[in-house]
């Protein structure tokens, strides 16, 4: 399978740079199984949804990953962004060791030291540093390790553990190619995100309103959730000929007992489990993957999602239009066939509607 069979033309005036205000005014392409299209308005979506349905949402919050620093005795300009916690390293409140994405990366090699100050000022005292502890050959992301200063005692108002130092030096981070919004960082967080563990947000859910869930939920749909932390390979397109060949950076994942009770139950009722985004049903897949789904905590999963995959667990799905050669692509392309979405992304431009993070979305049937 090539990779090119997953790529399209998109001009970069299609990227949108702001989210929908309110967040369910965007467009909606429904895509059905049989190759057709209908154009509605995201609110629009309970139309779709029966009572007995199950929406399952990752519940994962944005961290403020992107740290802004310099590099101690030449001033050098450091932006760093944290992907995913090292794992078997030290985490503690004086010390946390993360797998980031640093530029510029040619001059941060192993022993490079680094200084953040509040909120990514170049005044005041410095409150976090780090240290670039080694560099992955493949992905070209380094394992940095966050300390705080030795002197943080003598700084007033000084963070008491390495993660407050890094929610006071930290920004939300956007994908690279939103260059233009300075609005309010919290749209992109879905109004039902809890735990602070990803790297980027699970976006499809970014279209909902807390009115819309709760005219969801009083039409008799239920609502559960997942926890995936989403990490690299959200920045990381598929650069091998052959899309065989692509390696999946592991992701940690959860999904609590009750989840798995609540699809059990949907299923023997004749209902659909609709996972909201490629995060979630990624989750729902990897867990299912030894035939009984179950509840886990923090697993690992490196599911690679693409045509010819036999779906476990998801019945619809609700997402955005991604990138052209990515992963996610081939995820939707599993679920709806490649003609038919590479098809409906050409009806959307058609239509003018808005593709990426910030983008309209899709609900695939």
């Amino acid at each position: 399978m090539k990779t090119d069979d997953f790529d399209y033309e998109l001009p970069k005036s299609f990227i949108a740079q702001a989210p929908a205000v309110p967040r369910d005014s965007c467009k909606l392409l429904v895509l059905n199984r049989d190759g057709s299209i209908e154009h509605r308005v995201f609110r629009d979506i309970i139309e779709y949804l029966n009572p007995g349905d199950l929406l399952v949402v990752n519940n994962t919050r944005v961290l403020p990953a992107r740290l802004l620093g310099r590099k101690p005795g030449t001033g050098g300009a450091v932006e760093t962004l944290l992907t995913d916690k090292v794992a078997g390293a030290p985490d503690t409140a004086d010390e946390q060791t993360w797998n980031c994405l640093v530029k510029p990366g040619k001059r941060l090699k192993p022993g490079a030291h680094v200084e953040y100050r509040k909120s990514g000022s170049d005044e005041g005292p410095v409150i976090l540093s780090a240290e670039i502890m080694s560099i992955d050959a493949a992905s070209g992301s380094r394992a940095v390790r966050f300390t705080l200063p030795e002197n943080i005692a003598e700084v007033e108002d000084a963070p008491a553990t390495v993660n407050d130092a890094i929610h006071a030096v930290g920004h939300t981070p956007l994908p690279p190619y939103i260059t233009e919004y300075h609005g309010d960082d919290e749209l992109y967080q879905t109004v039902y995100s809890k735990r602070e563990a990803s790297a980027a947000a699970p976006t499809a859910g970014l279209h909902f309103t807390s009115e819309l869930l709760d005219r969801i939920k009083a039409k008799g749909i239920g609502l559960a959730t997942v926890d995936l932390e989403v990490g690299i390979d959200t920045f990381r397109l598929v650069s091998e000929e052959n899309a065989e060949d692509h390696k999946m950076h592991t992701e940690l994942y959860s999904i609590p007992e009750a989840t798995v009770d609540a699809i059990q139950r949907t299923k023997a009722a004749g209902g659909r489990v609709i996972a909201v985004g490629t995060t979630s049903v990624r989750s729902l897949e990897s867990a299912a993957q030894e035939g009984e789904l179950k509840p886990c905590v923090r697993k690992a999963t490196s599911l690679y999602i693409m045509p010819g995959y036999e779906f476990k667990v998801v019945d619809a799905m609700i997402t955005n239009f991604h990138v052209p050669r990515s992963t996610l692509v081939m995820l939707v392309s599993a679920f709806s066939g490649r003609e038919h979405i590479l098809n409906a992304y050409e009806e959307a431009k058609a239509n003018n509607y808005r593709f990426f993070s910030f983008g309209d979305a899709m609900l695939l049937l």
